[in-house]
């Protein structure tokens, strides 16, 4: 028996992020379906040996043909999603339940004299209200929880409230607040009915329009210096904003909506696309395009839509979008005349959504987009044939008589032409190799093009003296490579080429340009492009998103250290005060931007030493951020 099945995915290609997934057969019938906090965690399971799994385990993974996730944004939406799915798809290999009493449903009982909320499985209660169902009891009691202090309406038995009626004396809930406490008369019955009412409401629309309404009380009570109603109308604020932040996978009954996600670079877009139908996610879809041209957000926005309706789906009458397409009426007309051909009444709405649930669906859209962008990336440098394509594509582009199998790439980085580092990355047949990365201090340089020469002298010495560092034998770092990269144009191609020739080594050089489709070789007027579908564009934008990385990364560790060290030389700041002032701000930048009455809000700084440290520092704070080569 092999050890596991041919579509296993990589490791890197599942995200660590909460999500659900499906197991497709041949057919594309879905075969299970699964909820995680950690994909990647829980999804390496089932590729573990086939031996060591679960005899019905084993059988589907057998029967499957591929796994294809989608990311949340909390383990709460996981569950939901994964009941909707579930009941959609009625997977073989996942549980079969006959009715949705198996799930359990948030209830309130306006039949009853004092309404009550509850969380049953019952679904025959007389009078009341459902909300759910719900994938887990937990998810709905956390939810029931924080709601009361939004609505607190009764959640005892019968026997307890009577209880109370006769003792008058409320039980905890009452005492804490979770609870109005009509039973001794706190509020009314028909005030207790009405607030009962709201927690319905809201629930049954998930509606914003509720925390707005609370926000102007809260606002009306502070005006009129009514600060203890307030505060409760905060508290109730917070709370539903809190409930509305839980989930977005499950919304109203009757929002029929397309929410899309896109993510683009230079090179190419990802587009995800979440079907809401019935308030329920019923579909996703991602893709993944080559952009021939530069395209602005609303250029994507509107050839997505075309791509996404062209063919049988009909659109919904509410499409939102992260960018609203030019020409937004001439769209939503076209999506309208497909929606009619569909025998489908009633216009289509192009939106961009701002807030609320919708807003938490289109950003887990985003998510899903950047993480297929990510995979498509991996999946195309990860392959021997494009590799070896884009190498062949470089060599001939740059002119070299033989393809660059190890390329160098230095990228430098400063802040206000302060601090100033550089980094050196390396790929070996198209790939990188970590161990072999560099990182260059720099004391003082004159501009970029200085800072520049300075490190490709720096670097290139190597391969004539050897590493002085090896213990034994010839270190890496001592191989010349067959081309060296450069971020920048003609002036640090320049400075590049100088260093070259002042070494004594005859090795290709190429600046790359802001477009990336430029490549800057020494002593040319104009420079070579790259086609945009070529492999060797995406090699060379994949060496610069790199060098540019670990330039950045290396320069914002020297800051760090940098104002630990100056933070110290002042008189009366020791570890310990060094320590609490990084704390509390949160990095370099907050510190030197801090005002003295900011700096004495920390533990351990009065006035003076406030004062003392933000005389040391300002001199030094620079507001923006900038870098060499770009």
């Amino acid at each position: 028996m092999a050890d596991t099945v041919p579509y296993k995915p990589r490791p890197g290609e599942i995200p660590t992020t909460p999500g659900v997934y499906r197991f497709r057969d041949e057919h594309e019938r879905v075969l299970y379906v699964g909820k995680a906090k950690n994909l990647r965690q829980r999804l390496s399971n089932y590729f573990q040996p086939l031996r060591s799994l679960h005899e019905r385990t084993r059988r589907m993974v057998l029967s499957a043909a591929r796994v294809e996730w989608t990311i949340v944004g909390s383990e709460l939406e996981a569950l939901e999603l994964e009941y909707t799915w579930i009941k959609e798809f009625e997977p073989p290999f996942n549980v079969q339940f006959r009715d949705d009493k198996s799930y359990p449903y948030l209830a309130v009982t306006f039949a009853d004299d004092v309404p009550r909320a509850m969380v049953t499985r019952n679904h025959d209660i007389r009078g009341a209200r459902y909300f759910g169902p719900y994938a887990k009891t937990w998810a709905i009691r956390e939810t029931l929880d924080v709601l009361l202090k939004a609505f607190p309406v009764r959640t005892c038995s019968q026997a307890v409230y009577r209880k109370a009626e006769r003792s008058n004396r409320p039980c905890l809930l009452g005492d804490i607040g979770k609870c109005s406490a009509p039973c001794v008369g706190r509020v009314t019955k028909d005030e207790h009915r009405e607030i009962a009412e709201g927690l319905a409401e809201f629930m049954g629309g998930r509606d914003e329009r509720v925390v707005d309404d609370v926000r102007r009380q809260m606002q009306r009570a502070s005006a009129r210096e009514e600060f203890e109603r307030a505060a409760t109308l905060r508290d109730q604020m917070l709370a539903l904003e809190n409930v509305l932040s839980k989930t977005s996978v499950v919304l109203s009954d009757g929002v029929d909506a397309d929410v899309f996600g896109t993510v683009q670079d230079e090179l190419s877009a990802a587009v995800h696309l979440f079907s809401v139908r019935g308030g329920r996610i019923r579909g996703t879809r991602s893709w993944v395009v080559d952009t021939e041209l530069d395209m602005t957000p609303a250029e994507l926005s509107s050839q997505m839509l075309r791509v996404a309706y062209q063919g049988d789906d009909a659109p919904p009458r509410d499409v939102l979008v992260p960018t609203l397409p030019e020409s937004a009426d001439e769209v939503e007309t076209w999506l309208g005349e497909r929606r009619e051909a569909h025998g489908l009444r009633g216009a289509v709405r192009l939106r961009v959504p701002q807030r609320g649930d919708r807003k938490q669906l289109a950003d887990s859209a985003m998510a899903n987009a950047s993480h297929a962008l990510q995979v498509a990336k991996t999946r195309r440098t990860s392959d021997y044939g494009s590799r070896s394509a884009a190498l062949a594509d470089l060599q001939e582009a740059i002119g070299m008589t033989e393809a660059p199998l190890r390329i160098e790439c230095f990228d430098v980085s400063h802040l206000g032409g302060t601090g100033i580092v550089a980094s050196m990355v390396v790929f070996e047949d198209g790939l990188p190799r970590k161990d072999q990365y560099r990182k260059f201090k720099i004391a003082q340089a004159a501009d970029d093009t200085d800072a520049m020469h300075q490190v490709l002298t720096r670097r290139l010495r190597y391969l004539v003296d050897g590493d002085p560092e090896a213990s034994e034998g010839r270190s890496r770092f001592a191989y010349p490579p067959q081309l060296l990269l450069v971020d920048g144009g003609q002036p640090q191609v320049a400075a590049a080429a100088r260093a070259v020739r002042e070494s004594g080594q005859s090795i290709a050089i190429a600046g790359i340009a802001k477009r990336l489709e430029e490549l800057w070789l020494p002593g040319d007027d104009h420079p070579v492009i790259l086609p945009r579908t070529s492999e060797s564009l995406y090699l060379v934008q994949r060496l610069r998103d790199e060098a540019h990385r670990f330039a950045i990364t290396f320069q914002r560790q020297q800051r760090s250290s940098a104002i630990q060290s100056e933070l110290s030389a002042i008189p009366g700041l020791g570890e310990e005060r060094v320590r609490r002032l990084l704390k509390h701000f949160g990095s370099a930048k907050r510190v030197r931007a801090a005002s003295p009455e900011q700096i004495a809000e920390v533990q351990g700084f009065g006035p003076g030493l406030a004062e003392q440290v933000f005389t040391s520092l300002r001199t030094d704070t620079v507001e923006d951020e900038g870098r060499g080569g770009s």
